[in-house]
């Protein structure tokens, strides 16, 4: 299984904003950072916004923040958000015509493979991506503050 983009930058999206709290940041200097385009990442922010991962401040001096603790917001949180469709093969979709559906070994190994993908993702936090805080600042373009900020 391959993740798409917009799963891959929404999760670089969250730990940016993880390791830049409590500043709020910018999707310009986010996009920046990761070398993508400004319209794909408000695409992306979204659903992100929408569902309380993230919040926007608006206003001049406006941005964007972690909409709950790192520590609360899973990876799985994230790519249930951002990915379209789990099927690992085409038995999985709605409507597929297979004559061995109810008795295929395959379809019971890809869920259980799928399930363990998804246990995974669901031990993984952004606060555990984001705990390398010093260094990550650094390569993102994030000034060094002086005093280390909780990862909330």
């Amino acid at each position: 299984m391959r993740l798409t983009r917009q799963s891959n930058y929404a999760i670089r999206t969250l730990v940016y904003c993880a390791v830049n709290q409590p500043e709020l940041s910018r999707v310009a200097d986010i996009a920046k950072a990761y070398g993508i385009s400004e319209l794909f990442l408000f695409k992306l922010i979204k659903p992100l916004v929408e569902n309380g991962l993230l919040e926007t401040v608006r206003g001049r001096h406006g941005g964007i923040r972690l909409g709950k603790p790192a520590e609360s917001i899973t990876l799985l949180d994230t790519v249930r958000l951002t990915e379209e469709s789990f099927a690992l093969a085409e038995c999985f979709e709605d409507g597929a015509d297979c004559p061995l559906v109810g008795e295929c070994d395959l379809n019971s190994a890809l869920r259980e493979a799928l399930g363990a993908f998804f246990s995974v993702l669901e031990g993984y936090t952004i606060a555990d991506l984001a705990h390398k805080r010093r260094s990550l600042r650094e390569r993102l373009g994030l000034a060094l503050s002086e005093q280390p900020a909780a990862v909330h």
